[in-house]
Protein backbone atom coordinates (compact mmCIF):
# COMPACT_ATOMS: atom_id res chain seq x y z
CA UNK A 1 0.00 0.00 0.00
CA UNK A 2 1.47 3.33 -0.98
CA UNK A 3 0.30 5.10 2.23
CA UNK A 4 -0.71 9.11 2.17
CA UNK A 5 1.01 11.11 4.13
CA UNK A 6 0.61 14.17 6.42
CA UNK A 7 3.41 15.88 7.75
CA UNK A 8 3.43 18.60 10.48
CA UNK A 9 5.85 21.29 11.22
CA UNK A 10 9.02 22.29 8.64
CA UNK A 11 11.29 23.69 10.26
CA UNK A 12 14.78 22.47 8.83
CA UNK A 13 14.87 18.98 10.29
CA UNK A 14 11.21 18.79 9.17
CA UNK A 15 11.09 20.21 5.80
CA UNK A 16 14.22 17.96 4.77
CA UNK A 17 12.41 14.79 5.89
CA UNK A 18 8.76 15.83 4.09
CA UNK A 19 11.28 16.29 1.12
CA UNK A 20 12.31 12.72 0.91
CA UNK A 21 8.81 11.48 1.29
CA UNK A 22 7.76 13.55 -1.54
CA UNK A 23 10.53 12.49 -3.27
CA UNK A 24 10.36 8.80 -2.73
CA UNK A 25 6.82 8.93 -4.38
CA UNK A 26 4.28 9.16 -1.44
CA UNK A 27 1.47 12.05 -1.40
CA UNK A 28 2.49 14.34 0.73
CA UNK A 29 0.09 16.94 2.84
CA UNK A 30 2.11 18.98 5.07
CA UNK A 31 1.37 21.67 7.26
CA UNK A 32 3.14 24.61 8.90
CA UNK A 33 2.06 27.61 11.38
CA UNK A 34 4.40 29.62 8.89
CA UNK A 35 2.84 28.59 5.55
CA UNK A 36 6.10 30.60 3.42
CA UNK A 37 8.31 27.69 4.47
CA UNK A 38 5.93 25.23 2.66
CA UNK A 39 6.82 27.09 -0.58
CA UNK A 40 9.34 24.48 -1.94
CA UNK A 41 7.63 21.93 -1.23
CA UNK A 42 4.64 22.64 -3.00
CA UNK A 43 6.74 23.23 -5.79
CA UNK A 44 7.77 19.86 -5.29
CA UNK A 45 4.31 18.33 -5.04
CA UNK A 46 3.13 18.33 -1.76
CA UNK A 47 -0.12 19.88 -0.88
CA UNK A 48 -0.01 22.67 1.78
CA UNK A 49 -3.25 22.30 4.47
CA UNK A 50 -4.43 25.35 6.22
CA UNK A 51 -4.32 23.41 9.20
CA UNK A 52 -3.55 19.57 10.83
CA UNK A 53 -6.44 18.54 10.91
CA UNK A 54 -6.61 19.34 6.76
CA UNK A 55 -3.25 17.71 6.46
CA UNK A 56 -4.39 14.46 8.42
CA UNK A 57 -7.63 14.02 6.48
CA UNK A 58 -7.52 10.64 4.68
CA UNK A 59 -3.75 10.08 5.92
CA UNK A 60 -2.69 6.89 7.10
CA UNK A 61 0.55 7.80 8.40
CA UNK A 62 0.96 11.23 10.45
CA UNK A 63 4.52 12.87 11.51
CA UNK A 64 4.85 15.50 13.37
CA UNK A 65 8.34 17.41 14.09
CA UNK A 66 7.57 20.58 16.10
CA UNK A 67 9.44 22.56 18.56
CA UNK A 68 7.86 21.37 22.26
CA UNK A 69 5.36 19.74 24.10
CA UNK A 70 3.29 23.10 23.48
CA UNK A 71 3.19 23.00 19.38
CA UNK A 72 2.90 19.00 19.78
CA UNK A 73 -0.10 18.99 22.08
CA UNK A 74 -1.59 21.79 19.40
CA UNK A 75 -0.68 19.90 16.41
CA UNK A 76 -2.05 16.46 17.55
CA UNK A 77 -5.19 17.68 20.08
CA UNK A 78 -5.78 21.24 19.81
CA UNK A 79 -9.21 22.63 18.16
CA UNK A 80 -7.40 22.16 14.50
CA UNK A 81 -5.43 19.26 15.27
CA UNK A 82 -4.63 16.08 13.66
CA UNK A 83 -6.66 13.53 16.13
CA UNK A 84 -9.87 15.61 14.83
CA UNK A 85 -9.63 14.07 11.25
CA UNK A 86 -11.14 11.73 9.54
CA UNK A 87 -8.07 9.00 9.30
CA UNK A 88 -7.64 5.73 7.35
CA UNK A 89 -8.39 2.70 9.20
CA UNK A 90 -5.50 1.56 11.52
CA UNK A 91 -3.55 4.91 10.92
CA UNK A 92 0.15 5.88 12.34
CA UNK A 93 0.77 8.83 14.34
CA UNK A 94 4.75 8.96 14.34
CA UNK A 95 6.35 11.94 16.88
CA UNK A 96 9.46 13.14 16.16
CA UNK A 97 9.84 15.62 17.66
CA UNK A 98 11.82 16.01 21.06
CA UNK A 99 9.64 15.98 23.92
CA UNK A 100 9.27 15.65 27.80
CA UNK A 101 9.13 12.27 28.98
CA UNK A 102 5.59 12.80 30.58
CA UNK A 103 3.92 14.14 27.30
CA UNK A 104 4.90 11.49 25.30
CA UNK A 105 3.00 9.08 27.33
CA UNK A 106 0.34 11.30 27.78
CA UNK A 107 -0.14 11.68 24.10
CA UNK A 108 0.26 8.35 23.06
CA UNK A 109 -2.13 7.15 25.05
CA UNK A 110 -4.50 10.00 24.24
CA UNK A 111 -3.63 8.70 20.58
CA UNK A 112 -4.45 5.41 20.85
CA UNK A 113 -8.04 6.10 22.99
CA UNK A 114 -8.87 6.92 19.29
CA UNK A 115 -7.67 3.76 17.90
CA UNK A 116 -4.41 5.24 15.78
CA UNK A 117 -1.12 3.12 16.49
CA UNK A 118 1.45 5.60 18.15
CA UNK A 119 5.40 5.48 17.18
CA UNK A 120 7.71 7.51 19.48
CA UNK A 121 10.07 8.47 17.04
CA UNK A 122 13.17 10.91 17.49
CA UNK A 123 15.45 11.35 15.34
CA UNK A 124 19.41 11.88 15.37
CA UNK A 125 21.04 14.01 12.55
CA UNK A 126 21.39 17.73 11.30
CA UNK A 127 19.40 18.87 8.30
CA UNK A 128 21.95 17.88 5.50
CA UNK A 129 21.60 14.08 6.98
CA UNK A 130 18.02 14.63 6.75
CA UNK A 131 18.00 16.10 3.48
CA UNK A 132 20.23 12.96 2.30
CA UNK A 133 17.71 10.68 3.54
CA UNK A 134 20.72 9.14 6.21
CA UNK A 135 18.93 10.03 9.61
CA UNK A 136 19.05 7.69 12.71
CA UNK A 137 15.50 7.13 14.10
CA UNK A 138 15.01 6.18 17.60
CA UNK A 139 11.95 3.73 18.01
CA UNK A 140 9.81 3.41 20.74
CA UNK A 141 6.85 0.96 19.33
CA UNK A 142 5.30 -2.19 18.49
CA UNK A 143 7.69 -4.11 16.73
CA UNK A 144 4.95 -4.72 13.92
CA UNK A 145 4.37 -1.45 13.52
CA UNK A 146 7.96 -0.37 12.85
CA UNK A 147 8.28 -3.85 10.58
CA UNK A 148 5.16 -2.30 8.74
CA UNK A 149 6.24 1.76 8.40
CA UNK A 150 9.86 0.08 7.41
CA UNK A 151 9.27 1.45 3.86
CA UNK A 152 7.88 4.77 4.87
CA UNK A 153 11.24 5.29 7.38
CA UNK A 154 13.34 4.12 4.20
CA UNK A 155 12.95 7.52 2.97
CA UNK A 156 14.03 9.42 5.52
CA UNK A 157 16.63 7.04 7.51
CA UNK A 158 19.65 5.47 7.26
CA UNK A 159 19.60 3.06 10.23
CA UNK A 160 16.66 2.47 12.74
CA UNK A 161 17.35 1.57 16.52
CA UNK A 162 14.07 -0.15 18.20
CA UNK A 163 14.65 0.29 22.34
CA UNK A 164 11.01 -0.87 22.85
CA UNK A 165 8.02 0.37 23.89
CA UNK A 166 6.31 3.17 23.80
CA UNK A 167 8.43 6.05 25.71
CA UNK A 168 12.10 4.49 25.53
CA UNK A 169 13.23 6.24 22.16
CA UNK A 170 12.06 9.36 24.05
CA UNK A 171 14.03 8.60 27.20
CA UNK A 172 17.41 7.56 25.29
CA UNK A 173 16.91 11.04 23.03
CA UNK A 174 16.33 12.81 26.27
CA UNK A 175 19.76 11.34 28.26
CA UNK A 176 21.57 11.54 25.08
CA UNK A 177 20.82 15.13 24.54
CA UNK A 178 21.59 16.37 28.22
CA UNK A 179 24.82 14.57 27.96
CA UNK A 180 25.28 16.92 24.65
CA UNK A 181 24.44 19.83 26.63
CA UNK A 182 27.36 18.58 28.88
CA UNK A 183 29.37 18.51 26.38
CA UNK A 184 28.75 21.93 24.63
CA UNK A 185 29.60 23.96 27.53
CA UNK A 186 33.05 21.57 29.05
CA UNK A 187 34.04 22.13 24.84
CA UNK A 188 33.42 26.48 25.41
CA UNK A 189 35.52 25.92 28.36
CA UNK A 190 38.55 24.14 26.99
CA UNK A 191 38.43 26.20 24.08
CA UNK A 192 38.58 29.22 26.71
CA UNK A 193 41.27 28.07 28.46
CA UNK A 194 43.63 27.00 25.26
CA UNK A 195 43.28 30.86 24.31
CA UNK A 196 44.13 32.18 27.92
CA UNK A 197 47.04 29.55 27.60
CA UNK A 198 48.78 30.97 24.09
CA UNK A 199 47.69 28.36 21.96
CA UNK A 200 46.43 28.24 18.89
CA UNK A 201 42.40 28.17 18.50
CA UNK A 202 42.35 26.77 15.02
CA UNK A 203 45.05 23.94 16.00
CA UNK A 204 43.83 23.13 18.93
CA UNK A 205 39.90 22.48 18.11
CA UNK A 206 41.20 20.15 14.85
CA UNK A 207 43.01 18.37 17.32
CA UNK A 208 40.11 17.92 19.54
CA UNK A 209 38.17 16.48 17.10
CA UNK A 210 40.65 13.76 15.97
CA UNK A 211 40.89 12.68 19.83
CA UNK A 212 39.61 10.63 22.48
CA UNK A 213 36.74 13.34 23.61
CA UNK A 214 35.07 14.24 20.08
CA UNK A 215 32.04 13.46 19.69
CA UNK A 216 29.80 14.53 16.69
CA UNK A 217 28.18 17.03 19.41
CA UNK A 218 31.63 18.53 20.05
CA UNK A 219 33.13 17.73 16.29
CA UNK A 220 30.26 20.34 15.20
CA UNK A 221 30.40 22.63 18.10
CA UNK A 222 34.27 22.75 17.67
CA UNK A 223 34.04 24.06 14.18
CA UNK A 224 31.50 26.99 14.88
CA UNK A 225 33.39 27.75 18.12
CA UNK A 226 36.40 28.19 15.93
CA UNK A 227 34.87 29.90 12.48
CA UNK A 228 32.45 32.43 14.81
CA UNK A 229 29.54 30.39 13.07
CA UNK A 230 27.39 31.54 15.88
CA UNK A 231 24.80 33.58 13.69
CA UNK A 232 24.46 31.61 10.94
CA UNK A 233 24.49 28.30 9.45
CA UNK A 234 22.61 27.76 12.46
CA UNK A 235 21.97 23.78 13.08
CA UNK A 236 20.71 23.84 16.76
CA UNK A 237 19.49 27.35 18.54
CA UNK A 238 20.65 27.72 22.38
CA UNK A 239 16.95 27.96 22.80
CA UNK A 240 16.24 24.30 21.53
CA UNK A 241 19.53 23.18 23.47
CA UNK A 242 17.78 24.64 26.60
CA UNK A 243 14.46 23.50 26.26
CA UNK A 244 15.78 19.52 25.19
CA UNK A 245 18.28 20.20 28.14
CA UNK A 246 14.98 21.11 30.52
CA UNK A 247 12.91 18.05 29.15
CA UNK A 248 16.72 15.93 30.23
CA UNK A 249 16.49 17.23 34.06
CA UNK A 250 12.61 16.14 34.39
CA UNK A 251 13.64 12.88 33.38
CA UNK A 252 16.56 12.28 35.75
CA UNK A 253 14.60 13.59 38.71
CA UNK A 254 11.31 11.20 37.49
CA UNK A 255 14.52 8.33 38.53
CA UNK A 256 15.61 10.15 41.29
CA UNK A 257 18.96 11.06 39.46
CA UNK A 258 20.54 14.88 40.67
CA UNK A 259 21.95 15.81 37.67
CA UNK A 260 24.42 18.08 38.96
CA UNK A 261 26.42 18.84 35.31
CA UNK A 262 23.26 18.62 33.89
CA UNK A 263 22.10 21.50 35.69
CA UNK A 264 25.35 23.21 35.59
CA UNK A 265 24.45 23.66 31.77
CA UNK A 266 20.99 24.61 32.21
CA UNK A 267 22.60 27.97 34.02
CA UNK A 268 24.63 28.91 31.27
CA UNK A 269 21.86 28.27 28.37
CA UNK A 270 19.92 31.27 30.25
CA UNK A 271 22.24 32.84 30.60
CA UNK A 272 22.50 32.87 26.96
CA UNK A 273 18.40 33.34 26.94
CA UNK A 274 18.80 36.50 29.19
CA UNK A 275 21.47 37.46 26.90
CA UNK A 276 18.55 37.81 23.78
CA UNK A 277 21.22 34.96 22.26
CA UNK A 278 18.99 32.40 22.60
CA UNK A 279 18.44 32.11 18.90
CA UNK A 280 21.36 32.09 17.72
CA UNK A 281 23.76 28.49 17.83
CA UNK A 282 24.54 26.78 21.00
CA UNK A 283 28.17 27.62 20.02
CA UNK A 284 27.50 31.09 21.34
CA UNK A 285 28.07 29.88 24.74
CA UNK A 286 31.64 30.21 24.12
CA UNK A 287 31.60 34.20 24.15
CA UNK A 288 29.67 33.88 27.93
CA UNK A 289 32.46 31.58 28.88
CA UNK A 290 35.05 34.21 27.90
CA UNK A 291 33.27 36.82 29.77
CA UNK A 292 33.87 35.39 32.79
CA UNK A 293 36.80 35.78 34.89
Amino acid sequence: MKHRIAFLGLGNMGSAMATRLVQAGYKVAVYNRTAAKAKALVRLGATLAASPREAAEGASVIFAMVADDRASREVWLGRQGAMKATLASKAWAVECSTLSHGWIKRLARQVEARGVRFVDCPVTGIPSVAAAGELTLFLGADKKDIAALRPVFGAIAGSLVHFGPVGTANAYKLLVNLMGSIQIGALAEGLVMAERAGLDLQQVAETICRGAAASPQVIRNAKAMRDKHHDREIVFSGTLRLKDTLYGLDLARRYGLDARLGKASVRVLRELQAAGLGAQNESKIIDLVRARR
